[in-house]
C-alpha cells in the first residue's frame, strides 16, 4: 500500500488536513450556530428569554458584530505575519471564540452580550485569516502542489458542514431549554474543535512570522494597541460610544480603512500601470461587492422576522426552530457550490467576465427578496417550500460573487500586495454588513413615503378623486414591511442594471486580467 492511500492520509490528502478540517468545521459550528439565534435573543422579550430590544436596534447590532468580524480579519492577518505565525494565531483565536460563546451561555443580560460579541468578533477574524493560509502551507511541496484545488475544497466542505449543523443543534436547544443552552452547544463545540486541534497541531507546520516585526517596533505596536484600547474605554466612558452608535461609528471607520487602502495601492510606485488600471475598475466591482453583502445580510434581519414570526413553521406537531432558516442556507450552499464550479470548468472560456458575474448576483438577490411581497401585500402566508425557492435564489447570487470575488481580487493583484487585496475584500463584508444593519435600523417598519423627501401632502386633496392615486398613497403610507422588501431587492436590481451599463467599459479595463 502507498504512503498516500495509508492511514496517514486524509482523503488522499496529508493527514494534517484532518487537524484543520475539524477546527474549522467546529468553528463554523459554533459561530453560525450562534448567529442563527442571535437576532431573535436580541429582540425577544425578557420574559421570553431575550433581551428585550427593538427589532430595529437588533438588526444594527447584528450588522454591527457582522462588520466587526471582518473587519478583525485584517488584526489577525497582521498578528500571523508580523507576532505569532498562522499556527499560534488559529490556535489563540480559537480559544478567544469558546470564551465568547461561554460568556453568552453564563453571563446574563447585556454585559454577557457585549464580551461575548467582542470575543467571538476578534477571534473569529484570527480564525477566519490564518485557517486557509494554514491549508495553503500543507501543499507547499512539489509533490502535492497538484491537490492544492482539492485540499481547499475539501476545506470548503467542512465549512458548510459546520455551518449547516450549528443552526439545527442551537435552534433546538433554544427553542426547548433556551437561548444560553443554545450558546452553551455553541461553546461546546467550539470547545471540541480546540480539543481536536490541540491533538494534531504537534503535526502541523510551525512557521513562524513571515515578517516578523523588529523588536525595535513592537514596543511601538504594545503603545499603538495600548492607545487605542484606551480611546475606546474613554469613548464607552463620555457616551461617545454607544450601542445606539456603534454601527455608524464603526461605518466610518471601515469607510476611512478602504480610503486608506485604495489610496495605498493606487500610489504604490511598485505597482504599474496595468495593475493600476484593474484596480481603478475594481472600485466601481468593490461598490458592488458591498451593496451587495448589505442587501445580502438581510436574511439576518426581516427574513428572520418574517420566518419567526410570520410563517407557519410547524410539520404535523413539530414546529421548525427559527435558526435553521440558517442551517438551508448551508444545506444549498453544499449541494449548489459543485454544480457552479462544475459549469464554470464545462464553459471555460465561454464563461461570463466577472463584472457580469456580479451583476447577475445582484439581480437574482433583488428577485429573491421580491418574491416576500405578494405573500405580505395579500396577507398569505408563505409557504415553507416557496420559503426555500427564495433562499435558494440568495444562495445562486452569493455563490455567483462570494467565491469569484475572492479569486478575482487574486488575479488582479500585484505580487506584492496579495494580502491587501485580499485584505480589502474582507473589508468590502466588513462595509457591507455594517450598512445592512444600519439600512435595516433606519428603514424597517417605516413607511417609503417617510424616508423621502418627497411632499405627498400636495396629492392628498386629489387622491380622492384619484382611486389609483389613492391607492398609491395608501401603500407607501403603510405596508411597512412590504416596503422594506421593495427597498431592498430594489436596490439590489437597480444597482444590478448599472453595473450592466458598464460591463463593456471594465471588461476593457481588465483586459489581460480577468
Amino acid at each position: 500500500m502507498s504512503e498516500r492511500t495509508s492511514s496517514n492520509t486524509f482523503f488522499g490528502h496529508p493527514r494534517q488536513l484532518s487537524t484543520l478540517f475539524h477546527i474549522e468545521l467546529w468553528e463554523r459550528f459554533s459561530f453560525y450556530g450562534m448567529q442563527g439565534i442571535l437576532a431573535i435573543y436580541l429582540y425577544h422579550s425578557v420574559g421570553e428569554g431575550g433581551l428585550g430590544f427593538s427589532k430595529a436596534v437588533a438588526g444594527g447590532i447584528v450588522g454591527a458584530y457582522g462588520g466587526s468580524v471582518y473587519l478583525s480579519t485584517i488584526l489577525g492577518g497582521w498578528l500571523a505575519d508580523r507576532l505569532w505565525g498562522a499556527e499560534r494565531t488559529l490556535f489563540y483565536a480559537g480559544i478567544l471564540v469558546m470564551c465568547g460563546h461561554i460568556a453568552l451561555a453564563l453571563v446574563p443580560g447585556v454585559d454577557g452580550m457585549i464580551c461575548g460579541l467582542v470575543c467571538i468578533a476578534l477571534g473569529s477574524g484570527g480564525v477566519k485569516a490564518s485557517a486557509s493560509s494554514m491549508v495553503g502551507s500543507l501543499y507547499e511541496d512539489e509533490q502535492l502542489r497538484s491537490l492544492r484545488d482539492a485540499g481547499f475544497s475539501i476545506f470548503y466542505i467542512a465549512i458548510n458542514i459546520g455551518g449547516f449543523l450549528g443552526p439545527l443543534i442551537t435552534g433546538l436547544l433554544q427553542e426547548n431549554v433556551g437561548f444560553h443552552y443554545g450558546f452553551g452547544a455553541a461553546a461546546v463545540g467550539m470547545a471540541f474543535g480546540l480539543w481536536r486541534y490541540a491533538v494534531g497541531r504537534k503535526a502541523l507546520p510551525h512557521l513562524g512570522a513571515p515578517l516578523p516585526l523588529p523588536a525595535s517596533q513592537r514596543k511601538i505596536a504594545i503603545a499603538i494597541a495600548i492607545a487605542i484600547i484606551l480611546g475606546i474605554i474613554a469613548a464607552v466612558h463620555f457616551d461617545k460610544l454607544q450601542l445606539g452608535n456603534f454601527s455608524s461609528v464603526l461605518l466610518g471607520v471601515v469607510i476611512l480603512a478602504t480610503l486608506a487602502y485604495f489610496t495605498r495601492l493606487l500610489l504604490d510606485p511598485k505597482v504599474d500601470a496595468n495593475h493600476r488600471r484593474y484596480i481603478a475598475a475594481y472600485i466601481p466591482l468593490f461598490a458592488a461587492i458591498c451593496i451587495f453583502w448589505a442587501m445580502w445580510f438581510q436574511i439576518y434581519t426581516v427574513v428572520t422576522v418574517y420566518f419567526d414570526e410570520t410563517m407557519n413553521r410547524k410539520i404535523g406537531s413539530f414546529e421548525i426552530p427559527v435558526s435553521w432558516k440558517d442551517a438551508l442556507q448551508s444545506l444549498w450552499i453544499i449541494l449548489f457550490s459543485g454544480v457552479m464550479a462544475t459549469l464554470w470548468t464545462k464553459m471555460g472560456e465561454a464563461q461570463p467576465k466577472t463584472p457580469l458575474k456580479f451583476a447577475l448576483s445582484l439581480f437574482i438577490l433583488g428577485l429573491g427578496y421580491l418574491c416576500f411581497v405578494p405573500f405580505i401585500k395579500t396577507g398569505v402566508v408563505m409557504g415553507l417550500v416557496v420559503f426555500a425557492f427564495a433562499i435558494l435564489l440568495n444562495t445562486l447570487a452569493e455563490l455567483l460573487l462570494s467565491p469569484i470575488s475572492l479569486s478575482f481580487v487574486t488575479k488582479i493583484a500585484p505580487e506584492h500586495v496579495k494580502t491587501q487585496m485580499v485584505a480589502l475584500n474582507f473589508l468590502g463584508l466588513s462595509l457591507g454588513f455594517t450598512l445592512g444593519g444600519i439600512i435595516f435600523e433606519k428603514n424597517y417598519g417605516v413607511s417609503l413615503a417617510e424616508n423621502t423627501p418627497f411632499d405627498f401632502t400636495g396629492l392628498a386633496a386629489h387622491a380622492a378623486q384619484q382611486p389609483w392615486l389613492d391607492h398609491l398613497l395608501t401603500a407607501l403610507q403603510n405596508d411597512n414591511t412590504a416596503n422594506f422588501y421593495i427597498l431592498v431587492g430594489g436596490i439590489s436590481i437597480a444597482t444590478s442594471v448599472v453595473l450592466m451599463l458598464i460591463v463593456p467599459l471594465l471588461n476593457r479595463l481588465l483586459k489581460g486580467a480577468d
